[in-house]
């Protein structure tokens, strides 16, 4: 049973950093890709950053310059560093795994919220 446990958000005033965590535990192999999404208040889930086995990342062009997604393979985690945030960025993160030869698992955390507010 593959589990994502995600951690480190809150509450920060704008302008603030903030940096979200996601640890996998369980049987993971051929990982294709981690990713971090947030969804707000009456909004669709979007995308926030993606990093692929490989190494390559891609932004939203919302976080570009603001935001680094990074892992650490050793620990099975990734993360997501959230710097010069701004109200807008309130939103609960999900992190979200990809992996298996034919990228059949999909796997979700259960999200963690970040609020930006004074």
């Amino acid at each position: 049973q593959v589990q994502l446990v995600e951690s480190g958000g809150g509450l920060v005033q704008p302008g603030g950093s903030l940096r979200v965590s996601c640890a996998a535990s369980g049987r993971i192999f051929s990982i294709n890709r981690m990713g971090w999404y947030r969804q707000a208040p009456g909004k669709q889930r979007e995308l926030v950053a993606v990093i692929t086995s490989g190494g390559r990342t891609r932004y939203a062009d919302s976080v570009k310059g603001r935001f680094t997604i990074s892992r650490d393979n050793a620990k099975n985690t990734v993360y997501l560093q959230m710097n010069s945030l701004k109200p807008e960025d309130t939103a609960v993160y999900y992190c979200n795994w990809v992996f298996g030869p034919l990228n059949e698992y999909d796997y979700w955390g259960q999200g963690t919220q970040v609020t930006v507010s004074s």
